[in-house]
């Protein structure tokens, strides 16, 4: 299995390791409710450097990215992430990555790591396909990436950095930390106020000594603690943020996924172009009435929790399946996503789970299932 840069910090905390997708990493630390709650409370440092990073630059950057990302990428400014989707022909969902515009035609794509091997294989075909003047770098291995998330981590950051808190969501800059350059954004994967930071890999341990350096995180009350892949898991979805395996991927049509906002067609040849790979079949889809099935979210009494996989029923008839599901640290009853039959996902409406132990009847309710609380005010459960 591949290592991460941090995978000696991992042990030092006493991690339990796994196997996540080839990747040695850690699934949870003191365990998975508390680092959950902690990140919730205060923060959590988490490390994401299995997450594939791919340099993508030259003349015909802009128009290679116009033509693999399902948003526009030629409008966005120097500083600023977004968020899109990369399809395949039928209009299924490749993977869903981050894009970093750097300079005019310097970027950076952040993709899951599942994925990174196949998104380099088609990023090189399309490219070839077209004869682009475009350079496609993996600096995966070269670079290590940590998320740092919580409603107390800008108290942290702003005692060694004033520009990293006025950031605004989805902006980033590039700091000279000692001999080396770190990319910092306000990006997050759990619902929560937080940075995302891409570094040299071999300057990682020193970066996090460096930020961490007035943090003790052995004290029970800490403000930032190591948290693993099973909390992160949890928080986004909370946060009702989809993951790729299971609200996304290739079998499942892109406007199934409740994303919506990150695929731009209005225009979208007129405007930049370039039609995006799979455009044809979304637009054919929408013509037709739209997608057969929708994501939705699902929330339960008690303490029984649906697990993906697990049929959902309407009336007794099987329309869909639960694509994630947790007993909800936060709010404290079981949530789930369910990619179910687009006619059976009016809100306040009940479906049914059978977890082939238990049928479980869950409302259909709004997503996010819970939303960050604003300064000085209380959580705010929506489900």
């Amino acid at each position: 299995m591949l290592k991460t840069p941090l995978h000696k910090f991992h042990l030092e905390y006493n991690a339990k390791m796994v196997d996540f997708t080839g990747w040695e990493m850690p699934m949870m630390y003191a365990g998975i409710r508390e680092e959950h709650q902690q990140v919730r409370n205060s923060g959590g440092v988490f490390d994401v450097s299995h997450m594939g990073r791919v340099k993508v630059q030259g003349r015909h950057a802009r128009k290679l990215l116009e033509r693999l990302c399902t948003r526009r990428i030629t409008d966005m400014q120097s500083g600023q992430c977004r968020y899109s989707l990369v399809c395949n022909a039928q209009g299924g969902v490749r993977d869903d990555v981050l894009v970093y515009r750097l300079d005019d035609d310097d970027f950076l794509v952040v993709v899951n790591a599942s994925n990174r091997a196949k998104l380099l294989e088609h990023f090189e075909q399309v490219r070839a396909a077209e004869d682009l003047k475009v350079k496609i770098e993996d600096q995966t291995e070269s670079t290590a990436m940590v998320a740092v998330q919580g409603p107390k981590v800008m108290e942290l950051v702003s005692s060694f950095s004033k520009e990293i808190p006025s950031l605004k969501r989805y902006r980033f800059t590039v700091k000279n930390l000692l001999v080396m350059k770190v990319i910092v954004s306000r990006t997050g994967y759990t619902g929560e106020d937080g940075i995302e930071a891409i570094l040299p890999a071999g300057a990682v341990n020193m970066a996090l000594k460096l930020i961490l350096k007035d943090v003790d995180m052995t004290q029970a009350q800490a403000l930032i603690k190591p948290a693993g892949l099973g909390a992160r898991d949890t928080l986004r979805l909370e946060a009702g943020m989809p993951l790729y395996g299971h609200e996304l991927g290739e079998e499942i049509c892109a406007l199934s996924c409740g994303v919506d906002f990150a695929i731009k067609m209005d225009k979208h040849e007129a405007e930049r172009g370039e039609r995006f790979v799979g455009q044809d079949a979304l637009e054919k889809i929408i013509a037709e009435g739209g997608p057969a099935e929708r994501i939705v979210g699902l929330s339960f009494e008690g303490q029984r929790t649906p697990r993906a996989g697990n049929s959902v029923l309407a009336e007794g008839k099987a329309i869909g399946t639960v694509t994630s599901g947790c007993l909800s640290p936060t709010l404290g009853h079981p949530i789930a996503m369910a990619l179910v039959d687009a006619r059976h996902t009016e809100i306040g409406s009940t479906l049914t789970v059978d977890t082939g132990r238990a049928q479980l009847e869950g409302t259909i309710v709004p997503m996010p299932f819970y939303k960050a609380p604003k300064p000085e005010s209380k959580p705010v459960a929506t489900a």
